[in-house]
């Protein structure tokens, strides 16, 4: 009458042990991907550092404050200045975000819940591979097409670009990498919304249209909320479509959506052509800043998320 409970404590004690195996395989490729992350972080930040330290550059150090705060790139021998391309890049991604965000969410709410199962099909298909499409495939079409119909809009008003490359056409390129994100990631939060909810408001006499604005999209909010946050995220670290769109101007901060601009990962990306020296340390100071910018970014849109999510 024993043998089965102590085959009973004996299958108990192999779960436990297999669960702890688990667990420790899991915890070993969370701590490389922890330590990955932070090796980068260090390696960006030690030699963005080594420009403002005088024992690295001596007389050649740049200055921290005029660095933060300058409106020139740069000026001969030392003299970096990244407020603006601060301004610039928060300005053209929020742009961007706004243009991309709606269609996005719209393009979500009519492949989820309002296109025939072979037309939401189709259009899922397609939002997926322009999501796989490589940025500088992008680069390319912004810099093929974009740029030749911002360059007939600025002369329809009356305005020169620089070939159509400004402001505008790296708007317009961000906001057409980062729809694919949203759109996929907001389709599965309204695809995960209860049935029920939408049943008893058609129920209650609601209209598909109200059903689908007031219930669907409300119920798919903190989703949705997340797939925005991704979406800005890629557009903040995007450098290689950005580049060859933006015309990387010298000065600023510009609000012109018609004249060139530069933005963060522009800066990184363009003009390095050595491998040691000031102005090549002085990029990897950019990249700090590129951390610290989508860092309190990500703080802000996560506070804004969670707040959000109190209301129904």
């Amino acid at each position: 009458m024993k043998l089965p409970l102590f085959r009973k404590i004996n299958t108990n004690t192999k779960n436990k042990i297999i669960d702890k195996i688990t667990k420790v395989g899991l915890l070993i490729p969370a701590i490389l991907s922890a330590s990955f992350v932070v090796l980068i972080i260090l390696f960006i930040s030690e030699r963005g550092i080594a420009p403002f330290l005088s024992s690295h550059y001596g007389d050649q150090s740049v200055d921290l404050l005029r660095f933060m705060t300058g409106t020139t790139w740069f000026i001969s021998p030392n003299i970096y200045g990244i407020f603006f391309v601060i301004a610039n890049t928060l300005y053209v991604v929020l742009l961007a975000s706004l243009l991309a965000i709606p269609v996005s969410v719209l393009t979500a709410l009519f492949i989820a819940k309002m296109a025939p199962k072979q037309i939401s099909g189709f259009f899922q298909t397609v939002v997926e591979l322009l999501a796989a499409v490589p940025s500088i495939v992008f680069g390319v079409f912004g810099l093929g097409v974009i740029t030749n119909i911002v360059k007939k809009t600025a002369a329809f008003f009356g305005t020169q670009t620089a070939g159509g490359i400004s402001t505008l056409s790296t708007i317009l390129v961000l906001a057409i990498m980062i729809m694919p994100t949203i759109t996929l990631l907001s389709t599965t939060a309204i695809k995960a919304v209860r049935k029920d909810l939408e049943e008893n408001s058609l129920a209650l006499g609601a209209t598909k249209m109200q059903t689908l604005f007031n219930i669907t999209l409300v119920s798919a909010k903190s989703g949705i909320f997340s797939a925005i946050i991704l979406g800005i995220g890629r557009a903040l670290g995007e450098a290689t479509a950005v580049s060859m769109v933006a015309g990387n101007s010298g000065t600023g901060p510009n609000f012109n959506i018609f004249d060139t601009t530069r933005t963060l990962t522009s800066t990184m990306l363009l003009g390095i052509k050595e491998t040691t020296g000031l102005d090549y340390d002085i990029r990897f100071s950019v990249g700090v800043i590129l951390i610290i910018v989508i860092i309190i970014t990500n703080l802000l849109l996560n506070l804004a998320k969670r707040k959000i999510g109190r209301f129904s």
